[in-house]
């Protein structure tokens, strides 16, 4: 068995959480993503909703473009210059179950005394969603005292000092 000790043995320079957050550890990041999971996909649209300043919203995009959560797509309003929208990749939606996360922690310790401002359902039955953890085999997992951190493929042994 692996214990914390172990754990420790290893290097963190290669954390994938701390990778993640290098990509979307900021407000206005989460704020974009949010509407564009709501199917906001114009960059005006975005300002709107979002509250960013232009230059922000303007280099959160173009980051979230680069790091291949969104692609830009090609639109043209009659008499208008050809413009871009912002739509999600297969690597964005799959932030999903994080927006969600998120959302759920707001709700339950941030929400205003009459409640969560949004609640996602589901489409074909209407009921609120929920997110759960589960191991392969099926097992729910309530909390981080039902799991054991192990090293992984990647992991890399610290050098002695």
């Amino acid at each position: 068995m692996v214990t914390m000790r172990d754990m420790r043995r290893y290097r963190v320079d290669n954390c994938s959480i701390e990778r993640t957050l290098a990509v979307l550890g900021e407000k206005w990041t989460f704020l974009v993503l949010r509407e564009a999971f709501n199917g906001i996909r114009r960059f005006a649209d975005l300002q709107t909703r979002t509250g960013a300043p232009r230059q922000v919203l303007s280099a959160r995009l173009s980051r979230l473009v680069e790091e291949g959560l969104l692609r830009k797509v090609p639109y043209q309003e009659p008499g208008q210059r050809q413009r871009d929208e912002y739509r999600l990749t297969q690597k964005g939606l799959d932030l999903y179950p994080i927006m969600i996360a998120l959302m759920h922690w707001g709700d339950r310790y941030l929400a205003d005394p009459e409640g969560p401002p949004v609640v996602v359902t589901h489409r074909d039955c209407g009921a609120p969603v929920e997110l759960h953890l589960a191991c392969e085999e099926g097992h729910r997992i309530a909390g981080p005292r039902e799991v054991t951190p192990r090293p992984g493929p990647g992991a890399r042994l610290s050098t002695p000092a």
